[in-house]
């Protein structure tokens, strides 16, 4: 007796076919005049956005007809009540014998979209992290609960002392083109071992970054392309990309991530746009007494001085943005301005010990003078100052963090739009250049403006 075997269907393959049917020539409609489609016709104008033209040509977006409304679908994600497995693991759950598969994922995670674990690669130094503050905090508010990871350079880790949204900060500097081979796998190891749900990366990528997000083996991964013949094919590894305007990405100035921002943001279903957030640190208690003990022993009081931050030096702490190199003044200038500063205390901070002599020197012996290296104790200073006066760096933005009334040098007028936009609500004086040199900026105009720092009315 012959044997009968049954073929199982393969439901993915069939509901694929479903959704995408096959093209019919027109010589064969007669012949299968029985199969119309035309009532199955797509609105490409109803459609939304392709997520990726590399992954699949013909896919339309999602159906316009299609209901959602279920639990697992509709709306916000919930923040995950679960107690963890194993309290002592940073991971939350327990090491599982060999031959069993855990499920970790909730069925709203693939349905919905949910992200409880996010991890964000971001390329640059000081100024180019401290700009990504806004979009963790639209992450926070996007997926609540999520846990969010962040990967950055040396320099750059040091800035998340200040954002209480990040749970893990690593030091690797995704700019290096040619990293240690072992450095490069234990990385890839330590993403792929934490399970992300989405990666973001900063940095313009080509195949080989792309490939480096690919590894990590999460669901969704979105990252800026060169704008160039360098980003073939790195779609095809990717989820979600974006083309900045330029190979620098910094020359974006303060909206320098609206790209992704506005794709973080998206209505989607039921959840409506969320805006941005501004920008806001959060300053430790213990990192304020450090700095109290620091410029008391300078020799400035608490909300009596002004930080003064910018002179020339080829310390890697200048906290200069990759799309301003022209944004340090000599000391003779400052000097200049400093002595404008009649009822509160001139602060130089000095990004390295051997600037300290040349401030002695031009300006006088018992100059304030404090030795800041870390962005977090550049916040703590200039939360306890009465203001700000700095060249294009890192300093404005904590000023603007912060509150606290600003004089911004730019080495022009476009500058100062992009990096300081809406100046009078940030409480922003902006002077720049006529020349396009930041060396030939107005001295008076910046004298005149140091008005506002003063404690008591001027009488004219």
């Amino acid at each position: 007796m012959a044997a009968t075997y049954y073929l199982q269907p393969n439901p993915k393959a069939f509901s694929s076919f479903l959704r995408n049917p096959p093209s019919i020539p027109s010589s064969h409609v007669s012949l299968l005049g029985s199969l119309d489609y035309s009532s199955r016709r797509v609105n490409v104008e109803a459609n939304a956005k392709k997520k990726n033209p590399w992954l699949d040509p013909f896919d339309d977006g999602e159906d316009p007809e299609m209901e959602y409304g279920s639990l697992f679908a509709d709306g916000k994600q919930e923040e995950d009540l679960r107690p963890p497995d194993n309290p002592n693991s940073p991971h939350g759950y327990l090491k599982f014998p060999a031959g069993y598969s855990v499920e970790i994922a909730s069925l709203a995670l693939k349905v919905r979209g949910d992200v409880r674990r996010c991890c964000c690669v971001i390329s640059g130094g000081v100024y180019e992290n401290l700009l990504f503050f806004p979009a963790i905090q639209l992450i926070k508010d996007r997926y609540p609960g999520v846990q969010i990871d962040v990967l950055a350079s040396q320099r750059g880790k040091q800035t998340y002392e200040l954002n209480k949204n990040v749970r893990w900060a690593n030091a690797y500097d995704p700019d290096e083109d040619f990293p240690e081979p072992a450095e490069y796998t234990d990385m890839v190891g330590i993403l792929k071992n934490r399970y992300y749900d989405m990666v973001l990366s900063t940095k313009l990528a080509g195949l080989g970054h792309a490939a480096f997000l690919f590894m990590t083996t999460a669901r969704d991964r979105v990252s800026y392309v060169y704008p160039n013949v360098n980003a073939a094919g790195a779609g095809l590894l990717l989820s979600e990309t974006f083309k900045p305007d330029s190979l620098n990405l910094s020359d974006g100035g303060y909206n320098m991530y609206h790209q992704m921002v506005d794709w973080l943001g998206r209505p989607f279903r039921n959840v409506q746009r969320h805006p941005v957030p501004p920008l806001r640190v959060s300053i430790s208690r213990k990192l304020k007494e450090v700095v109290e003990a620091k410029y008391t022993k300078a020799g400035a009081k608490k909300g009596r001085y002004v930080v003064i931050h910018g002179i020339n030096s080829d310390s890697k702490a200048s906290m200069q943005s990759r799309g301003d190199p022209d944004s340090l003044l000599p000391i003779e200038v400052w000097a200049e301005i400093a002595d404008a500063l009649r009822e509160v205390t001139p602060l130089f901070v000095i990004p390295h010990e051997k600037e300290r002599e040349n401030v002695e020197e031009i300006y006088w012996e018992d100059a304030s003078i404090v030795f800041i290296t870390t962005p977090g104790q550049m916040a703590a200073l200039i939360n306890d100052s009465a203001g700000v006066i700095a060249t294009n760096t890192a300093a404005i933005q904590f000023a603007h963090a912060r509150d606290k009334p600003c004089i911004a040098l730019f080495s022009s007028e476009e500058k100062g739009k992009k990096f300081v936009p809406e100046a009078e609500e940030k409480k922003c004086t902006i002077i720049s250049s006529r020349t396009g040199k930041l060396i030939d900026i107005d001295i008076e105009a910046v004298k005149n403006a140091t008005q506002i720092f003063n404690l008591t009315p001027a009488l004219v």
